[in-house]
């Protein structure tokens, strides 16, 4: 790394990859919603003043897909005029800024893997809050990356992989989504990439850009599932489904499948296997009973 880790800040500290970046640099500052409200842009602009930080990463962000059709003015608040905040004080300050986006800004159509280049489309309120964000974070002129990502889990907080754990040991059965595909990633995996292009742009700001970072092979929910089962030795059986079967608040993309080429070239971040991945986070969550 290119800069100290102490001199690191990262908004976020209980979120899926905030826990895994302060498994990674435990040095640097950490700050959660007592310390930076997302809900106040000028407050979090303030605290990157404040700090001098050497790069500033952004791990959080409102992620309640489905409340956010109803509490879109919030969400837009938090995931786009507080990164676009975030974005300014660290071009004045000139040092990179790290921010973490979403495939749900593409509008999910059609089968072919969506590069950082892709016309984005939101099908909802989440998508269009994220959007909103990336732009400002481009606009503050700054060096700065936006890493959209996928399907993330852990073994930390509410995420797939820990809901068909408890479901898998309940049931004899399930009935799961297969016509989403997309990249599951590990909270683990993110964190490295993050910290790994903070500490490049550091010394190349002309690596500045919008990049995609997803676990592969791409694979549908009812897949992912299945994996989880057989490496946790769960002998759950699962039932494909189409995703008009189980309707929700906010629309999901159908294709999430993410272009990773070019972060791969400029920063030397390759696609992990989440099925590798997988298998680290049940070891955490002492689940591994399987393959």
């Amino acid at each position: 790394m290119s800069f100290e880790a102490s001199s690191l800040l990262v908004f976020g500290q209980t979120g899926q990859v905030a826990r895994e970046l302060a498994a990674r640099a435990p040095q640097a500052t950490y700050l959660g919603r007592d310390a930076a409200d997302l809900s106040d842009p000028a407050a979090c602009a303030a605290a990157i003043r404040d700090a001098s930080p050497a790069a500033v990463i952004n791990a959080a962000a409102y992620t309640a897909v489905d409340n956010a059709e109803d509490d879109e003015a919030l969400a837009t608040t938090i995931n786009g005029a507080a990164p676009a905040a975030m974005a300014q004080a660290c071009a004045a300050l000139g040092v990179p800024f790290v921010h973490i986006s979403t495939d749900y800004v593409f509008d999910g159509s059609g089968t072919t893997p969506w590069r950082p280049d892709a016309p984005t489309g939101p099908l909802g309120a989440y998508g269009r809050s994220k959007q909103v964000g990336e732009d400002g974070v481009r606009a503050a002129g700054g060096a700065y990356a936006i890493l959209r990502t996928s399907w993330v889990v852990s073994a930390h907080g509410a995420n797939f992989v820990k809901t068909m754990l408890r479901l898998g040991a309940e049931r004899d059965s399930l009935t799961i989504v297969a016509d989403q595909i997309g990249g599951p990633t590990a909270a683990g995996d993110i964190a490295a990439a993050c910290l790994s292009m903070a500490a490049q742009l550091a010394t190349d700001p002309d690596k500045a850009g919008t990049y995609h970072f997803a676990g592969a092979p791409d694979v549908s929910w009812a897949d992912f599932a299945r994996e989880i089962f057989a490496q946790a030795g769960l002998t759950c059986a699962v039932t494909d489904i189409p995703s008009s079967a189980y309707p929700t608040p906010a629309a999901r993309p159908h294709n999430s499948r993410m272009d990773c080429t070019s972060l791969t070239e400029t920063f030397g971040v390759a696609r992990p296997d989440w099925r590798d991945s997988l298998r680290a986070i049940l070891r955490d969550l002492g689940a591994v009973g399987g393959r």
